[in-house]
């Protein structure tokens, strides 16, 4: 392409809101903690590796018996409580500006529990009802 010689209609993305292709053989809960897998689709979080955070899922999705991208999923990045883990998991305050790590797609940790979980997104917050993720799917995926 070359540079504009006039005005130009630019499509634009307002609000929050995202969509992505459902990974195959995975049913998604509303609420449910998301991640983008390796190919680059959309499932609930699990522990396992290479997979990054990129939000709250807006409503149920069933593609159990469908192929990778199959069907589309609605979320939100932003700030979401899931459930806190427990023992030497458990994520404190001291925490707060830490990676918080998936271990299920209600559910988020301290530890990368010795490499078996991926990162769910930033801990922003925690109160007694368990711990607030930031979730930012650039931002995620660049910390190290």
């Amino acid at each position: 392409m070359t540079a504009l010689l006039k005005d130009r209609n630019t499509p634009t993305s307002l609000g929050d809101k995202r969509n992505g292709a459902v990974a195959a053989g995975v049913k998604i809960y509303a609420g449910a903690m998301l991640v983008r897998n390796a190919a680059g689709y959309i499932l609930p979080a699990t522990t396992t590796l290479n997979q990054v955070g990129v939000g709250r899922a807006e409503a149920q999705v069933d593609n159990t018996a469908g192929a990778d991208g199959a069907v589309n999923v609605d979320f939100l990045p932003g700030n979401f409580r899931y459930a806190n883990s427990a023992a030497g998991d458990l994520i404190t305050i001291a925490d707060i500006g830490s990676i918080a790590w998936a271990v299920d797609d209600q559910t988020v940790a301290k530890t990368n529990g010795t490499n078996t979980r991926s990162r769910a997104g930033v801990i922003d917050n925690v109160d007694p009802q368990g711990v607030w993720v930031r979730f930012d799917e650039a931002l995620t995926a660049a910390a190290v």
